[in-house]
């Protein structure tokens, strides 16, 4: 086969995608100019090699051998693979396998088409649009209003310096003051949200994260004469994976911070002013549990939460849940909340330790083990 596809070298070369031909042991046999110029080696520096030879080492345990599986007895394999060209480069392809039978042999096709220019476009597409509408009204916002509030609050502080402490125009005036500081949180927690960095993921370890937020937040926690438990006998390896850890210390801050607003001063015991903060690994995911014995959240309102500007309490501006689960999703984690009025809130974040697919992580058949050995 190899022979007759040698002898025909313009049918193969002239598709606009990268071709390779191997036997059933992925040995290459054949491939086209394209894949030459694709992956920088000659046709003779890859030819006899295994395919293993363009794959990342750490797709070599799962990843090939699932595709080869697929390939010979399923229906082939179809999607986005991560390879690597000669020089080191990695390259983000599409790839397509099939198999056949000639002359009692089988024969393993496979055709590698580049999309990293797309991906990169499509990713900054997408982006663009997701946040086109609320980049849109914070700028609006931000010209509209940032300016009167500024100078309301100018002149207020100043009308304020001649009227008399206690009379009813101080208290209007103290209002005013209120009222514009809060305005102008609404502001700042927009950008927040809509201005959240392209995470940059690096192997971090969740306790190091957590010990180094708790510290932050304590003064507000002693005013209220709330103290925080941290329980890390659940984590049973070593923390790491890989995270943003700048924007998992304000996820991480948010929570809190609404722990302690959900306690109140009519919380006698003293079990009720203690926030829990536990870390555990289920095996697939490190874990962040909160947990209070606050005010907590009524049932009809618990699918409202993560909804922006959705608050109980008037004087939050009601982002910050909002806030934490578009973190969350950055990161391919997910969020769980169990709440009971009067009973308390328990937020717990999941974060999977291994961010690839299924067919990159574990085989899909003992017998894919044994294709590409």
């Amino acid at each position: 086969m190899a022979e007759i596809l040698k002898d025909r070298p313009k049918l193969l070369d002239s598709i606009p995608a990268s071709f390779c031909l191997t036997d059933i042991h992925t040995r290459i046999l054949y491939l086209n100019q394209q894949a030459e110029l694709f992956f920088g080696y000659t046709r003779e520096e890859l030819e006899g090699e295994r395919l293993r030879i363009l794959f990342l080492e750490e797709d070599l345990i799962y990843f090939l051998p699932n595709i080869v599986f697929l390939t010979l007895y399923k229906n082939g394999f179809e999607g986005e693979v991560l390879l690597k060209r000669k020089n080191g480069t990695k390259i983000f392809v599409h790839l397509s396998t099939s198999s056949f039978k000639e002359g009692g042999e089988v024969f393993l096709t496979f055709y590698f088409q580049e999309i990293q220019r797309l991906k990169i476009l499509e990713r900054e597409k997408l982006e663009m649009e997701r946040w086109a509408s609320l980049g849109r009204m914070v700028e609006d916002i931000s010209h509209q209003i940032r300016n009167p509030i500024a100078s309301i609050g100018g002149y207020t502080k100043r009308l304020s310096k001649g009227v008399p402490s206690l009379s009813k125009g101080k208290v209007y005036l103290n209002h005013i003051l209120k009222e514009t500081d809060r305005l102008e949180t609404v502001l700042k927690r927009v950008e927040e949200y809509v201005q959240v960095p392209q995470p940059a993921f690096r192997m971090e370890k969740i306790q190091d994260v957590v010990k180094a937020v708790l510290p932050e937040i304590s003064k507000k926690a002693r005013e209220k004469e709330v103290s925080f438990h941290l329980d890390t006998r659940e984590l049973k390896g070593d923390g790491q994976f890989f995270m943003d850890a700048g924007l998992i210390r304000r996820v991480l801050s948010h929570l809190l911070e609404n722990s302690l607003e959900s306690i109140t001063p009519k919380s006698k015991g003293k079990m009720d002013k203690v926030v829990e903060v536990s870390l555990f690994d289920d095996g697939d995911n490190v874990g962040i549990s909160i947990s209070d014995r606050g005010q907590g959240i009524s049932k009809k309102n618990l699918s409202l939460i993560f909804d922006p500007f959705f608050s109980t309490n008037p004087s939050r501006v009601g982002l910050g849940l909002t806030f934490v689960r578009r973190v969350m999703e950055e990161h391919r984690g997910r969020i769980r909340v169990n709440s009971g009025l009067r009973k308390g809130t328990n937020v717990t974040l999941y974060f999977p330790k291994d961010r690839r697919r299924r067919v990159r992580r574990e085989l899909l058949s003992p017998e894919a083990g044994g294709e590409t050995r």
